[in-house]
Parts: structure tokens; sequence; C-alpha cells
């Protein structure tokens, strides 16, 4: 069996959609927005606001994105399940696999539970959760930007060539700002992490990794882009090609 874009190619060669009719059969407000996308609607609840629904929209890569419709003109859009969950309220957030829903059979039942989290959690597994010690490949730990007006410095995840692309987009920019973070909307009045949570870094052999080449990726096609001409992407893709 092959992926091609939002196809799924069996061994007979036909062509099916990111989700089976029956693995989404039962599944409310479900869409097919086209080959490499599709749509569901979503909610997290809130004990204070109550619901906040939206509409998710999966993609073959594994990448989510939610666009808010908690109220008529809001219009908060491209969210991460993290920054909706935020957005909509939730007391104990952090968990969104937990805590957004999709309504299956009439009733909420949490990502987690259902079968769309499947090219998300195909997309980890190639990208970190694969990178175990025994096999020796390495692995895409958080790193930090210093935000050039308020001199804070800001957490980004790399678990997905989207999160890879974010951060690099944010280290080659001498003016990147908190409120540019492309997730987890803040501010420059939000607090910094404090030093002893800084040095958690996410790595699989030690969660306080320094950045030792031995654990931790300086290079591969998730996190260097051919589309990009700084200094590190161009040499990376010049070295790949020859």
């Amino acid at each position: 069996m092959e992926t091609n874009g939002g196809s799924v190619t069996v061994n007979n060669g036909v062509s099916v959609g990111l989700f089976s009719d029956e693995e989404v059969r039962d599944v409310s407000g479900f869409n097919r927005g086209g080959d490499d996308y599709v749509e569901v609607m979503c909610g997290c609840t809130s004990h204070r606001y109550g619901d906040a629904v939206g509409r998710l929209r999966v993609y073959s890569s594994g990448y989510l994105e939610i666009t808010c419709e908690c109220t008529p003109g809001c219009q908060e859009e491209k969210l991460t399940p993290a920054a909706f969950e935020k957005h909509s309220g939730r007391e104990t957030s952090r968990k969104w696999k937990n805590n957004i829903w999709v309504i299956v059979n009439g009733e909420k039942v949490p990502l987690y539970k259902t079968i769309l989290l499947k090219y998300y959690n195909q997309a980890s597994k190639s990208t970190n959760g694969s990178n175990r010690s025994q096999n020796g490949k390495l692995c895409h730990r958080d790193e930090f930007v210093r935000c050039a007006e308020c001199n804070k410095e800001r957490r980004f995840r790399l678990r997905t060539e989207e999160e890879c692309r974010s951060y690099h987009d944010a280290l080659i920019d001498p003016d990147w700002k908190c409120s540019d973070m492309p997730y987890d909307k803040i501010t420059c009045e939000e607090d910094e992490e404090r030093a002893s949570r800084r040095v958690y870094r996410g790595c699989i052999r030690s969660p306080t990794c320094k950045g030792c080449t031995s654990c931790v990726c300086f290079g591969c096609e998730t996190c260097r882009f051919s589309d990009c001409n700084c200094q590190t992407c161009s040499d990376f893709t010049r070295n790949a090609k020859a």
C-alpha cells in the first residue's frame, strides 16, 4: 500500500480517501475537503464558558488545523489543537487529545478515542516517536526563540514538519516577537517559563539534553527546507543532492 498526497493507493491500484466511509460513518459533520484533507465538527468544553465549537481539518501529512466558530464574529482560524483548547477557556489545558471532542453517534467523544488522529500519530512516530536510542535515530527536541521586544524566551515544540518550519522561520527572523507565535497565542506580558522548566527539552534519551550530536537531529528533510534560501537550508539541500 502506498500513500500519495491525500489518497491511499491499495495493492489493486484503486485510490480511496483519507478515511473509509466505514471509519467515519458515525462522525457528525464529516466532510471530504479534497485529496489531502477532511473536515469535521469539533469542540472543547469549558466549565465556565460552555462549549466552543469549530471545524477540525485533518491533513494527510498528519497536520491538524482548527477554525473556531465559538461566536459568529470569531476570527480565530488555522489554530493548532493546543491553541484552540486554550482559546476555548478550558480550565485544564495541555491535554487537547482528551479535551477536544467530536460527535460520534450523538455523543461527545475525545479525539484520542477516534480514528481522526491516525495520520497525526503516524507522523509523530516517523518524526519523533520512533527516535529511540535502540535504533540510533535522532530526535527533534524542543527549542527556544527570544522575543525581540520583551527579550523573553518562548518554547517551540518540534514534532512535525509544520512545527519545525515555524521554529526555523522564527529563528532566522531578527524581529520575531511573542505575538508571532503560530500556536498558543501569547503576548509579551505573559511570564517566561521558569528556568527550572526550560531545561526540559523533550529529548527521548535525556529530558535535559543540551544538544549533543548523539541524540539531537541537526539536519534532515523534516527540519530543513528546499524552498528556504537561508545558509543552513541551502547547505543541506546542496549536500543532499550531491
